[in-house]
């Protein structure tokens, strides 16, 4: 844990003109499980990453948004600042069961849930859990129910010891992602931040295992998990929903965007120029049609 301190360290004091957020732990079966709480209200606005950023995708939405909400927004295990546990069974399940119990250890109530990517599965499997504490959804590029789509260079990651060997060893799925999410290029320091908590074979666990938890077979490891949200998202139609998706990204594609429609017709939808990291590339929009959609509903 000695490297964990040394690496938490070195990533909030490098990164805190553009991160100035104050560190919080909850320790879950014996990890350090670190979380953003910023700001203060009757609301709160909980924000859930995917993979391979961390809550630094949010950041400034955490900046806007704690002036009049609570926004609190976790690393994954294995991701951001949390612990990189080596032994650790990396599956949605867990992911989940993390969310929850934060959840309820923060006692948080009148949600509104912000989801991007893995954050999408792991955002609805809380939801549908804890129904009764969320109040809005906010959908970004992702997916919560049973699809066999995957990109070709995505599905390479997922080859038994090939992807393994690329993703943690050379960092082939983090690094790509820091030019092949954006329509506007990201500068140095966004890129070195986006990339500083995965910076050796370690530190990349979650990385890769993220990749082989996607249930694409029958048999996989979190298929059932994935299919009980699938099953259970009918049980948020009543809560107003936001869509904000970035029309350019090569994995999550509008494709994935027409299916949340059809399963909540009356959620707003809006399209951007954008890529996967949308915020990266349409901030003010986006934020503009978030603040709609609060005053709205």
């Amino acid at each position: 844990m000695v490297l964990d301190f040394w690496n938490r360290l070195m990533i909030t004091d490098t990164f805190k003109d553009i991160y100035p957020f104050k560190n919080n732990y909850q320790e879950v079966n014996g990890l350090q499980y670190h979380y953003l709480d910023e700001g203060d209200g009757e609301e709160t606005m909980l924000m859930l990453h995917g993979n391979p950023t961390w809550p630094f995708f949010y950041r400034d939405l955490v900046k806007k948004y704690s002036e009049h909400y609570r926004v609190v927004a976790p690393d994954h295990i294995g991701c951001g600042l949390s612990d990189k546990p080596q032994d650790f069974a990396y599956t949605l399940e867990n992911h989940i069961s993390n969310v929850v119990k934060l959840v309820e250890y923060l006692d948080l109530k009148n949600i509104t849930l912000f989801v991007h990517d893995w954050g999408g599965a792991i955002g609805s499997g809380t939801a549908i859990r804890l129904k009764e504490r969320f109040k809005r959804l906010v959908i970004f590029n992702t997916a919560a129910f049973v699809s066999d789509d995957i990109p070709f260079r995505i599905n390479l990651c997922r080859l038994p010891g090939f992807g393994k060997f690329i993703v943690r060893g050379f960092n082939a799925f983090a690094g790509p992602a820091t030019f092949m999410t954006t329509q506007k290029p990201l500068n140095s320091k966004l890129k070195k931040a986006f990339l500083a908590p995965y910076d050796n074979w370690q530190n990349r666990i979650a990385t890769h295992e993220f990749v082989r938890d996607i249930p694409l077979e029958k048999s996989h490891r979190s298929r059932q998990t994935l299919q009980a949200i699938d099953d259970g998202l009918k049980t948020l139609k009543d809560l107003p929903m936001l869509i904000c998706w970035g029309k350019h990204d090569f994995c999550f594609h509008t494709g994935f965007m027409k299916i949340w429609k059809e399963r909540f017709p009356d959620a707003d939808l809006h399209e951007f120029d954008a890529g996967h990291y949308l915020l990266e590339d349409k901030l003010e929009e986006i934020t503009s049609v978030i603040d709609s959609f609060l005053e709205k509903n």
